[in-house]
């Protein structure tokens, strides 16, 4: 079984969170993005806090190591329970984000998104070919080795990161839909039973809820498919 978070694509926290009480009991992880975050993130943040709920902010840092570490320390300091690093800021990088985690916070590498192809990332690296898969199992091998507590992966490839990454990490997966839903800006993508049957331990699911005519409902379906 695998828990689920709700990402919130709202471009306003009172949108946001009118989603979260609908949710009500069903909707246990919500995730943050950069338009939330930008618009009133800390405060939403505690909003969330406040009402029971557990909070995964997806900002991807890559930056200098010091600067990230300070970013690190501050979602922290805030009482956020899963955030992101991109693992293309390098070991340095990533291992000032591990020494400045604190309390209950744990943190994802994010390697190649699930919103690319092989020909998309190809591109973005200068190369003529790639092999996403091969280039996800290549960076967790940089993430079990700084010690961070989890990946976002597409489904297709939780198991084999499982094998690099061991039992005790976290594999966090967007990209869900169900059968014959539109994938929208995503490219890599599964169901919420494929997902569970390759490992996953968090789905990420964002317009199949939000976007729903009830999204508590459509939150239902996705956490009984999630068992």
């Amino acid at each position: 079984m695998a828990d689920i978070a709700v990402a919130l694509d709202h471009d306003s926290p009172r949108a946001a969170l009118a989603l979260v009480d609908a949710a009500g009991a069903a909707g246990t992880w919500f995730k943050i993005g950069p338009v939330l975050f930008v618009r009133d993130g800390p405060a939403l943040i505690r909003e969330l806090l406040g009402r029971g709920k557990r909070v995964f902010l997806d900002l991807k840092w890559h930056d200098i190591p010091h600067t990230v570490a300070g970013a690190v320390e501050a979602a922290a300091s805030l009482g956020v329970h899963l955030a992101t690093v991109h693992l293309a800021g390098g070991r340095a990088m990533l291992e000032a984000a591990v020494g400045a985690r604190v309390g209950d916070l744990r943190l994802a590498g994010v390697g190649v998104l699930t919103s690319h192809g092989a020909a998309d990332y190809a591109a973005i690296v200068g190369r003529e070919t790639v092999d996403t898969a091969a280039e996800q199992l290549r960076m967790a091998r940089v993430a079990r080795a700084v010690g961070l507590d989890a990946m976002v992966c597409a489904a297709g490839e939780a198991a084999a990161l499982r094998v690099v990454l061991g039992p005790g990490r976290m594999l966090v997966v967007p990209g869900i839909r169900r059968s014959g839903e539109g994938a929208g800006d995503q490219v890599r993508t599964a169901t919420p039973e494929a997902a569970v049957r390759a490992g996953a331990d968090l789905l990420v699911i964002g317009r199949p809820i939000t976007e729903a005519k009830d999204p508590k409902a459509a939150l239902e379906e996705f956490r009984k498919a999630a068992v």
